[in-house]
């Protein structure tokens, strides 16, 4: 099988660099609508019916549904949806790249691109999946249908209201989620769900404009104000210091600490990857770096403004702060909940002054863990991966809009994909393996057929 999925995937190489070449950065709305065509094109082109979707009086990107029928020995009753999303990050900061960041280059085996691993080398994966059984096994085992959104990287503001109109027409009995990769064992991470987002602006203004910072002596100083602010969110022990933080949070079943306890984790590994400095924050915490990564929510500065950031020296008094607050939801937690705590906390301390804007919310959400799926997706990547390889995780510790999924499909969803653990999505020299990208593509391929049975 490995010899034909490659000649597939090397036959439609042009076609995936045709993709990642369009600059679809959802947060500048640039290619949005060129991108949809194309991810409409490409479907149609592969024998499935697709429909670019609208919402009305919005000016949201469109989605792009995709749906192929199942061959003549497959099972016409059994629905597979792929979930996908055709936006990218910035590519800033641009002179770290070591290519273009929109042009596609092959080195050492790797293929550099933004976009590519997260997540546009999914989607082609996929596609390349599907030709393989239209074209040498004679139809598909099962339907296939895809959801392919254009705002996943700014929040996924609008999938709610695309998945309420659209309900029907998405319907399906599973779902796998656009995502997934290699750890640094080379162990495939199988997600069977995650964590949510509340992210906000703080900001606080303390004079009409900047300040001679001689009058520091009896002027307050909006940095010192703001800095003050978040140091009263958590202690030095790192424990969220918000009141009723976390009372929201649900205690995870047994079976969802036994799945835990099988997976695997090195600390050590973590803290080579990204040049970790100094302890973890969990040493002084009453739970484990992998409890806190799968089961516990966070509370980030994102970052901080204030003052003057150039090079030498200039005497000022800054007359405001602004800071990026990132929280990372688990099963419980609601953005709308978090920030009714935040803007309490910051009364209760004194702060009235500080504003609190949230700017994005996405629902947590977790697969039931006793779901048959879970062990289709399992069984069917050990084939390809090995049985020690292949890892389930309750969630990951990412973010994503996959509690609409579950509100309005009412569907189990695992992620699995085509990224290793240094692909370095949203980061400078994005990338993915071509040997991953292949093996992903004969995921799909063995979890189609044991979806259809």
């Amino acid at each position: 099988m490995l010899e034909n999925v490659k000649q597939i995937a090397e036959k439609n190489r042009a076609l995936l660099e045709e993709y990642l070449r369009l600059e679809s950065v959802s947060a500048q709305g640039r290619q949005m609508i060129e991108t949809a065509e194309m991810v409409a094109r490409i479907i149609e082109d592969k024998g499935g019916q697709a429909e670019i979707l609208h919402l009305a009086d919005t000016e949201a990107p469109p989605v792009v549904y995709g749906e192929f029928l199942a061959g003549p020995g497959g099972n016409a009753e059994k629905t597979l949806l792929f979930y996908n999303h055709y936006d990218v990050q910035p590519e800033d900061p641009i002179d770290e790249w070591e290519t273009d960041p929109f042009v596609p280059t092959e080195r050492d085996g790797k293929l550099y691109c933004r976009g590519v691993s997260d997540n546009k080398a999914n989607f082609i994966a996929r596609i390349n999946a599907i030709e393989y059984w239209s074209e040498q096994a004679g139809g598909l085992p099962c339907n296939v249908k895809f959801l392919l959104e254009g705002e996943e990287e700014i929040g996924s503001p609008h999938i709610n209201a695309y998945l309420a109109q659209y309900a029907e027409k998405f319907a399906a009995d599973a779902c796998i989620w656009e995502s997934g990769g290699k750890d640094a064992a080379e162990r495939i991470e199988l997600s069977c769900g995650v964590k949510g987002i509340a992210y906000f602006d703080l900001a606080v203004r303390t004079a009409a404009t900047d300040i001679h910072s001689s009058n520091a002596a009896v002027i307050d100083n909006a940095a010192w104000r703001l800095t003050q602010a978040l140091a009263s969110m958590r202690n030095a022990d790192n424990e969220i210091l918000i009141d009723g933080f976390y009372d929201l949070m649900i205690e995870p079943t047994d079976l969802e600490y036994d799945v835990l306890a099988k997976m695997p984790f090195d600390r050590q590994v973590l803290r080579d990857t990204y040049g970790v400095k100094g302890p973890f924050i969990t040493d002084n915490l009453p739970y484990s770096e992998k409890e806190a990564l799968i089961f516990y929510p966070t509370l980030t500065i994102s970052g901080l403004l204030s003052g003057y950031g150039g090079s030498g020296a200039k005497t000022v008094l800054p007359a405001q702060a602004k800071a990026k607050l990132d929280v990372r939801l688990v099963p419980g937690y609601s953005p709308e909940a978090v920030e009714q705590l935040l803007r309490q906390h910051l009364d209760k301390h004194g702060f009235k002054d500080v504003e609190l804007t949230r700017l994005a919310g996405v629902m947590p959400f977790r697969t039931d863990l006793s779901s048959s799926f879970i062990e289709v997706v399992t069984r069917a990547a050990q084939k390809i991966y090995g049985g020690e390889s292949v890892v389930v995780m309750p969630n990951s510790a990412g973010t994503g809009p996959m509690y609409s999924f579950g509100q309005y499909l009412n569907v189990p969803v695992v992620g699995s994909g085509t990224e290793y653990y240094n692909s370095a999505p949203h980061a400078p020299n994005e990338h993915i393996r071509l040997t991953d990208y292949y093996q992903g593509i004969e995921h799909m391929i063995h979890l189609l057929a044991d979806f259809g049975q």
